[in-house]
């Protein structure tokens, strides 16, 4: 058993979680923890895992797990994480037909909305590279078996490490406004690394996929356009957002909970400098911050993965914590089996705007979805959800199958589930035991 399973399954994971809770205030931590519910949600399929399951550990090579990169040219062009250390990624070379075909993956992790929060942040590998692991094991959409990842295995594979807080987004511009010894570098990070990876064979690219989890797929909606931009004219070129369509929507008590922290971070880390201009000409430029508003502007092909009953955004945006001071929600929010039948109806609610929101996407040519019914967040990043015999499926079609006929213009993939509980094949979080929130 590896080290970090061992320090997670002896309480560490949890220790971590509940000293943020106390440093950080309610609505910072509500949001903040975005991060660690994705650690959360990766250790659940490790714990959960029976012998015989493909998961992180089990039957993993030496050729699987990829080192980390620094950024060669961040210093030159001020690309700086939180706290002034260097950005960072990990890159495994494609071969054969993949060598000239790239998939990039922006790992997810919440965002900072204060001086304080950053602060916190910049001493985890979400803030600072000194912190991140020295290598990882790539899977899923990044996975170089065939029987995994069929239609992306021998491309060449990028992730890119998330460390500024803001979907790589925030301007340099804001740091003296904020009189903070924080850097607030996202744009510049992103120029980099495109800077980096395109020196490195991304310039020669016939056909490109960015991609990212939560965050990091919210960070992708932001950049599709740029990122179809810097690449050849004749490449094929698509950006697939997993767990990132954050919605727009107020809280059970009628509160815009999310709408307030976004503003927040757009404001602190100078994020509408990134935004598409014509939207923040018309609007509040927090609110082009959400995807609904992004996706409708963006013209290079989108695909969505993102469950309905996304269990991130039931906790942080339809019932933060602060609403449930007397744990009404709670083992709802646990398991989506504890949930009583109003609470479904809630939920079902949830399900709906989230549809509603759908509504221009579904009618977009060149789009995709695989929109389910599945009480989870990411899944792209992760062969058990990804590809695999027990992955979920919609019409018979698992998460990589239905991308790979998108990007291939195989066939069109616009797949949305029926409601909760109706499909047999999802992977259904239960952090039951876990008992922090």
């Amino acid at each position: 058993m590896p080290n970090t399973q061992r320090w997670w399954l002896r309480g560490g994971g949890r220790s971590y979680i509940l000293i943020l809770w106390q440093r950080l205030g309610k609505r910072e931590w509500a949001i903040a923890a975005a991060g660690f519910a994705i650690v959360l949600l990766a250790f659940s399929f490790i714990i959960s895992s029976d012998s015989s399951s493909s998961d992180h550990f089990s039957g993993a090579t030496a050729t699987d797990f990829v080192p980390l990169v620094l950024l060669s040219n961040a210093v030159q062009r001020g690309a700086y994480c939180l706290d002034g250390s260097i950005p960072a990624y990990h890159f495994q070379k494609g071969f054969g037909s993949g060598s000239r075909r790239w998939v990039l993956h922006i790992e997810g992790g919440g965002w900072c909305n204060t001086v304080a929060s950053c602060s916190f942040r910049m001493k985890t590998a979400l803030g600072s590279s000194n912190y991140m692991e020295h290598q990882v094991q790539f899977s899923g959409i990044l996975s170089r078996h065939p029987s995994q990842n069929p239609d992306f295995y021998n491309w060449n594979k990028v992730k890119i490490r998330y460390c500024d807080g803001a979907s790589f987004s925030g301007h340099p511009e804001s740091e003296q406004k904020n009189d903070t010894k924080l850097f607030f570098r996202g744009q510049l990070i992103w120029e980099a690394m495109m800077d980096e990876l395109l020196s490195i064979g991304l310039s020669n690219a016939q056909q490109a996929l960015l991609s990212g989890c939560s965050a990091g797929g919210l960070a992708t909606l932001i950049h599709c356009d740029d990122f179809r931009g810097v690449l050849p004219k004749d490449a094929k070129v698509k950006c697939l957002s997993d767990a990132g369509f954050f919605l727009n929507e107020k809280d059970v008590a009628g509160n815009a909970t999310i709408q307030s922290f976004y503003h927040d971070v757009v404001n602190l880390q100078g994020v509408a400098g990134s935004l598409k201009k014509d939207c923040v000409a018309n609007m509040e430029p927090s609110k082009c911050f959400f995807p609904e508003q992004i996706v409708k502007r963006t013209s290079t092909p989108v695909f969505l993965v993102n469950p309905t009953y996304d269990f991130w955004q039931i906790k942080n945006i339809l019932v933060p914590g602060p609403l449930d001071p007397h744990d009404s929600w709670y083992k709802c929010q646990l398991s989506i089996q504890n949930c009583g039948p109003e609470q479904i109806q809630v939920l079902h609610g949830f399900r709906n705007s989230f549809l509603k929101a759908l509504s221009e996407l579904k009618q977009m040519k060149g789009g995709g979805m695989f929109i389910n019914s599945c009480y989870i967040h990411c899944q792209t990043w992760m062969s058990e959800t990804w590809h695999s015999p027990n992955s979920p499926r919609i019409n018979n079609k698992t998460i990589a199958e239905s991308v790979g006929d998108w990007f291939f213009d195989r066939k069109v993939s616009k797949h949305i589930d029926c409601p909760y509980p109706c499909n047999p094949t999802c992977y259904n979080m239960d952090f039951t035991g876990q008992r922090f929130h």
